[in-house]
């Protein structure tokens, strides 16, 4: 799926995006971000985001 958000951080892109931000993890072109860090990192024009999200079962 591809957005066009302009330059926005991590956190914010979560957010527009309505993503619950529990249980997932950010990875901008192949490196993960720490969510401490989610409010400071910039998602730039043409980056690659990659959003996973934890499912648990057996």
């Amino acid at each position: 799926m591809e957005h066009e958000l302009g330059e926005t951080s991590v956190s914010l892109l979560i957010e527009k995006l309505a993503i619950e931000p529990r249980g997932i993890a950010v990875a901008i072109d192949g490196e993960i971000v720490r969510r401490s860090q989610w409010t400071t990192t910039i998602v730039e024009n043409g980056s690659s985001v990659e959003i996973v999200t934890a499912v648990g079962g057996g």
